[in-house]
């Protein structure tokens, strides 16, 4: 009796374990690249870099043309005024290339907080689409390889993206 109650029981526990699982994965790569929210914000960004460079480069040109027309006038000064006006326009530059610095590091740091909050609204998604879909696991590919391979039909990025996009 016992041996029959232990034969079900293991029986039973191999019927449990072969239950199969929902695992999907999702080629993050590919997913970031087709998000249109990452397209619209690396557009967004990159028009405040290309701001940023033309006001550095109109503000650098116009101090060039400012520190010519020193050394031009440098020449009548006496020593004393000269090395007055050259001390103030080392200052001009130094203060010019601290507030561009900062300006600088501001985009910088916009992007990075955008892109994190980006990346915390997909990966909330997908968890969320898991949930949704009955996933027991979705998988993230990516170069670091925590997916080396994986069946194509089990490859949802393409849905996610769809998912994704539609979700505005």
């Amino acid at each position: 009796m016992n041996k029959v109650i232990l034969g079900v029981a293991f029986v039973l526990s191999l019927a449990a374990c072969q239950q199969s699982q929902k695992i999907a994965y999702v080629d993050n790569s590919k997913l970031l690249d087709e998000y249109q929210e990452k397209k619209d914000l690396e557009a967004m960004l990159k028009g405040k870099i290309n701001k940023y460079q033309l006001k550095r480069d109109s503000i650098s040109q116009a101090f060039q043309v400012k520190a010519q027309a020193f050394e031009a006038q440098a020449k009548s000064l006496a020593p004393a005024v000269a090395q007055q006006k050259y001390s103030e326009l080392a200052q001009e530059s130094q203060l010019l290339q601290q507030q561009l610095m900062v300006e600088e590091q501001a985009i910088q740091e916009e992007s990075r907080t955008k892109m994190d909050t980006l990346l915390k609204k997909v990966k909330s998604f997908i968890k969320n689409y898991g949930k949704q879909h009955d996933y027991d696991f979705i998988l993230g590919a990516n170069d670091g390889g925590s997916v080396h391979y994986g069946k194509a039909d089990k490859d949802i990025t393409a849905d996610i993206v769809k998912a994704l996009n539609e979700k505005k």
